[in-house]
């Protein structure tokens, strides 16, 4: 798996949390390129190399998913499901960034394989924090299998 390059897929269909997504991110500094794939049929996609993506080097996998639940055409727990049943994005690190409080979301999510679940915070000091944070532990102090 060549994550050379160290990008972050932010799979997120809302315009408005995509856009505080990036400016987190930007704000603390994280430099890795970001991904955006604005449905679970184009984040699949663009991980198994299908679709719009056919013919993409499938090995240069994302260093980190951030995965929104509530997404069109293909939810978020949907495209983890694939994620873990496919064997070169198995141990792919999801981290689950939605909104949502549903108990069996919570639940769901772990049981699918999603390494975090984080929920939004509705302010935007408290979110740059949880970015920092997500940006220091997956993308610095994170060991990814080779």
């Amino acid at each position: 798996m060549a994550n050379d390059k160290k990008i972050i897929l932010l799979v997120e269909d809302n315009p408005d949390d995509e856009a505080l997504t990036l400016r987190a991110i930007k704000k603390n500094n994280i430099l890795n390129e970001v991904m955006v794939a604005r449905d679970g049929v184009a984040a699949l996609d663009y991980l198994l190399g299908t679709g719009d993506h056919a013919g993409r080097d499938i090995r240069e996998l994302p260093q980190l998913v951030l995965l929104d639940l509530k997404l069109p055409r293909i939810d978020g727990l949907e495209v983890l499901r694939r994620l873990r049943s496919e064997a070169h994005t198995r141990l792919l690190p999801v981290v689950i960034l939605t909104t949502s409080n549903e108990e069996r979301d919570i639940i769901s999510g772990y049981q699918l394989g999603a390494n975090s679940y984080i929920r939004k915070p509705v302010d935007f000091e408290q979110f740059m924090e949880a970015v920092r944070q997500l940006g220091l532990y997956w993308l610095v102090l994170n060991v990814a299998p080779p």
